[in-house]
């Protein structure tokens, strides 16, 4: 528990075996459940999440309690303790795919704050207490990490990779009319049970545009979205997003959510019948 709020961790993985475990091991233990989805890697990954599983786990209940579920469908969990929740999808479909996996088995559980840590290594665990605390508090519905707020916090970001950065940030604060917004392709999150329930998770795009369809529906819902200077870290890991082709599609999908955000916002209370 953080404070008298129980903590769910969301640890989305596909294809890393060199670091999932290392993830797992650094989390915080005031984290109450981590659900640790396997978006069906071809790697080593999921048996690297059994292993570390099979060391870690402190659950006391029964066999069929402690057995890996597909896809977040099982019985409750037992009373809160820290405790580890291994799911495997049987398919490949998305990072935005496995986060709802995780997003439904929190709530499923009534955990009142829940965040995501990719297994990436990317995103340090000494700053998830600071990305909690705002959730904790009440003075926001959902936290986000943001690596552009101090030069300092991008000296290790490649040119490329900054500049992929700053213009999906000028993309999405169209889309979203969020002004202040930056680092929208950060991952590293926080959200409270109540903005979750307010959510249709099942609307929410599956893949890495994920990030940036969430903060559209949470700008339309009026929810109060919080920034965290972070730095990154960066190692031998190599990112996920191949921005040439990723910018384009992003683009449209922040189109259509800029559009429904219009018409959310200004338009669907003045036509007749809606």
């Amino acid at each position: 528990m953080y404070q008298d709020a129980t903590v769910g961790m969301v640890v989305p993985a596909y294809n890393e075996e060199q670091f999932v475990t290392e993830v797992i091991e650094t989390i915080p233990e005031f984290v109450d459940r981590i659900f640790v989805v396997d978006d069906c890697s071809t790697d080593g990954t999921w048996s690297e999440i059994m292993s570390t599983v099979d060391a870690m786990t402190t659950l006391t209940a029964s066999s069929e309690q402690q057995t890996p579920i597909a896809d977040g469908s099982g019985p409750t969990r037992p009373p809160f303790e820290h405790s580890i929740i291994p799911v495997r999808h049987e398919r490949n479909r998305g990072r935005g795919a496995a986060v709802k996996t995780g997003y439904r088995m929190a709530l499923r559980d009534n955990v009142d704050v829940v965040a995501v840590m990719d297994a990436d290594a990317q995103m340090d665990p000494d700053n998830l207490e600071r990305i909690v605390a705002p959730i904790v508090d009440g003075d926001a519905d959902y936290a986000k990490g943001n690596r552009l707020v101090d030069s300092s916090h991008i000296e290790q970001m490649s040119r490329f990779r900054l500049f992929g950065n700053l213009l999906l940030t000028g993309l999405t604060r169209i889309a979203t009319g969020l002004w202040d917004l930056y680092d929208p392709q950060n991952g590293y999150t926080a959200i409270s049970r109540g903005a979750l329930e307010s959510l249709s998770l099942s609307d929410l795009y599956d893949r890495y545009g994920f990030l940036n369809d969430l903060l559209i529906r949470l700008a339309v819902r009026d929810m109060c979205i919080a920034e965290v200077p972070m730095q990154a870290l960066y190692g031998d890991e190599s990112s996920g997003i191949q921005y040439y082709s990723f910018v384009p599609k992003l683009s449209v999908l922040l189109l259509r959510g800029f559009c429904w955000r219009l018409w959310m916002t200004y338009v669907r209370e003045i036509v007749p019948g809606r």
